[in-house]
């Protein structure tokens, strides 16, 4: 498994895209930057983080054999592997707001950017972005965010973390080689943000409704139970969670 360490790039997952096209990479191959200057969320978000206080990598999944029907698994799969690894280091009250960002006690420590790199229709490739709030303890205009540190009061070993974490996408890519959907899906939604709690939505449009999480559904859209009793499938562009 090669890890490549950069002090500074402009994203983690741009530089390990452009070197998958260059040369033939392993499974696994990680890149961590010290610094990202354009690191991105979900949607077109800005990942902001202090420079080498917090972890900033990308992985390369070769995913060609798994021909999966819903591609959301890769991100169900790292989800999982990121909540394990919290709980190894004893993070606790831990939760998954939809699509995948991490929370503790409601605030949020981790983002996912996942970059699927297509060939003859099919995902040959995912590049697993993640962004982790480790030892940071200021952030400005961010109310809602958290790191380890702030939560803990420990200071952590960032390669530490980085290893944990690998060893754990290892492990929760195996249950998705053997098939093991129902697992995974079972066990992300266990973990989901205000899942059977009253909450607000807002959707493209800008209307503000309320209406409880249910689950997700097998393509990854979120699954809402309405006013009116009946179950409405949301995807990532077309509702926002408030809360």
């Amino acid at each position: 498994m090669l890890i490549v360490k950069l002090n500074a790039t402009d994203s983690t997952n741009s530089y390990l895209r452009k070197l998958s096209t260059e040369e033939t990479i392993g499974d696994y191959t990680t890149v961590i930057a010290k610094k990202q200057t354009q690191g991105r969320g979900q949607m077109g978000t800005v990942w902001d983080s202090q420079a080498s206080k917090n972890l900033t990598f990308s992985v390369f999944k070769d995913v060609s054999k798994l021909h999966l029907e819903y591609p959301f698994y890769i991100s169900i799969v790292t989800s999982l592997a990121l909540l394990k690894t919290l709980q190894f280091f004893s993070i606790s009250r831990l939760s998954i707001k939809w699509p995948n960002d991490i929370l503790s006690e409601n605030k949020k420590i981790c983002g996912i950017l996942i970059e699927n790199v297509i060939k003859q229709n099919n995902i040959n490739a995912s590049v697993i972005g993640i962004g982790l709030n480790v030892n940071q303890t200021k952030f400005n205009n961010l109310p809602k965010a958290s790191s380890l540190k702030i939560i803990s009061g420990k200071v952590f070993d960032l390669d530490e973390i980085v290893h944990e974490i690998l060893k754990n996408l290892e492990y929760y890519f195996l249950l998705l080689e053997k098939g093991d959907y129902d697992i995974l899906k079972n066990d992300y939604e266990t973990y989901l943000f205000r899942k059977n709690k009253p909450s607000t939505f807002k959707d493209e449009e800008g209307i503000i409704f309320s209406g409880y999480i249910k689950g997700i559904s097998e393509s990854g859209n979120l699954q809402v139970l309405l006013e009116d009793d009946i179950i409405e499938e949301f995807d990532l562009k077309t509702i926002t969670l408030l809360y």
